[in-house]
C-alpha cells in the first residue's frame, strides 16, 4: 500500500487553549489526516494522572507527524546537560504516541535576548551563541545537533530543524549547512513560511531545495515586515490567509521540489485562538486543501 501523500495535519496551536482530547476530536471531526502535537499537551495529560498506556490508547488511531519542540539546541556547559535531558524526555513521548519526528529549534528562543544583545552586547535572558563568530556558531550547533540525532536514532526518530528567524543561524542556507555538517541522515528541516520570509528567504530559494531534505511544511502568514529583528508575537498575530504572504506562491515553491509529505497550519492569531476552534480548524483545513490540491 502506497503511503498517503500531501497529508494535512492539525497543529496544536490551532486550538492552543484546548486539551489533547479536544485536539483529537477536532482532527477526527474535520477529517484531518494527522496531528502535529506540542509536547506540553502530552505532558499535561500525563500530569493530570493518566498513565502512559492511557495516552497510547487515546492516540492509537491518530497518526502523529511529529511533536515539538526542543529549544535552543546550541546550548553549552551545564545548559547542554539540560538540553539532552529534555531531548530524552521528548524522544520517549514521541515513541509513546507513534510520532516519527521531533522538532528542534535554534536559539535563543526568546527574541528579547536578541533585542537586548543588539542594544547593549548582553542580556539577562539566555543568549546562546550571540556574539560568537559564525564559525563557532556553526561548529557548536552542528556538534550538538549530531549528538541529538544519534540519540534520536536510538529511538528510531528523526529531527526536523526549524531555524527561528531572529536567531544567528536563521536562513535556509544556514540550516542546510548545519544538516550537512552533522552528517546524519535523520536530520531534516521544516519549511515555515513566516520564518523564511522574515529571514530574507524567497519562494525561489525554497523551490531549489532537494525534496528529500524537507520533512514537513508549516503554512502560515505574516503582517508587513520592514526589517530588523522580527517579533513573532506581533508579526504572526494575523489570520492565515489575511496577511502579506502569497501563500499560493510559497506552496507552489515547495511543490516545485517534488515534495508530497505533510502540511500543517501553525496559528499565532490571538483572536482566532479565542474563537470556536472547530470553525477555525475547518477554515484552515479548507485553506490547506485549496493550496495543496487535496
Amino acid at each position: 500500500m502506497e503511503p498517503q501523500t500531501n497529508v494535512l495535519a492539525l497543529h496544536s496551536t490551532v486550538a492552543k487553549h484546548s486539551t489533547l482530547a479536544m485536539d483529537i476530536d477536532i482532527a477526527q471531526a474535520l477529517d484531518f489526516d494527522a496531528l502535529e502535537i506540542n509536547s506540553g499537551k502530552l505532558e499535561a495529560y500525563l500530569q493530570a494522572g493518566y498513565s502512559e498506556s492511557e495516552l497510547q490508547a487515546l492516540l492509537k488511531d491518530v497518526p502523529v507527524t511529529g511533536i515539538g519542540y526542543l529549544r535552543d539546541i546550541e546550548r553549552q556547559g551545564a545548559e547542554r546537560e539540560d538540553l539532552f535531558n529534555e531531548a530524552r524526555r521528548l524522544f520517549e513521548l514521541a515513541n509513546l504516541v507513534g510520532a516519527n519526528g521531533v522538532q528542534v529549534l535554534t536559539g535563543p528562543i526568546n527574541v528579547q535576548a536578541v533585542i537586548d544583545f543588539q542594544a547593549t552586547g548582553n542580556s539577562t535572558h539566555y543568549s546562546g551563541l550571540l556574539g560568537r563568530d559564525s564559525a563557532e556558531q556553526y561548529a557548536l550547533t552542528a556538534s550538538n545537533l549530531a549528538a541529538l540525532a544519534d540519540l534520536a536514532g536510538e529511538h528510531d526518530l528523526l529531527l526536523y530543524l526549524e531555524a527561528l528567524s531572529w536567531t544567528p543561524l536563521n536562513t535556509l542556507d544556514h540550516q542546510l549547512q548545519l544538516i550537512e555538517r552533522t552528517g546524519r541522515r535523520n536530520v531534516k528541516l521544516v519549511i515555515d513560511y513566516w520564518h523564511c520570509f522574515t529571514s530574507g528567504v524567497a519562494p525561489a530559494d525554497v523551490a531549489r531545495l532537494d525534496k528529500d531534505v524537507i520533512y514537513g511544511v508549516h503554512v502560515c502568514d505574516s503582517l508587513a515586515f520592514a526589517g530588523g529583528i522580527p517579533n513573532e508575537e506581533v508579526l504572526r498575530d494575523v489570520p492565515t490567509g489575511s496577511g502579506v504572504l502569497d501563500l499560493a506562491e510559497w506552496t507552489a515553491a515547495v511543490k516545485a521540489t517534488g515534495y508530497t509529505g505533510w502540511w500543517s497550519c501553525e496559528l499565532f492569531c490571538k483572536k482566532q485562538q479565542q474563537q470556536n476552534s472547530y470553525v477555525v480548524a475547518q477554515q484552515l483545513k479548507a485553506l490547506l486543501s485549496g493550496l495543496v490540491g487535496r
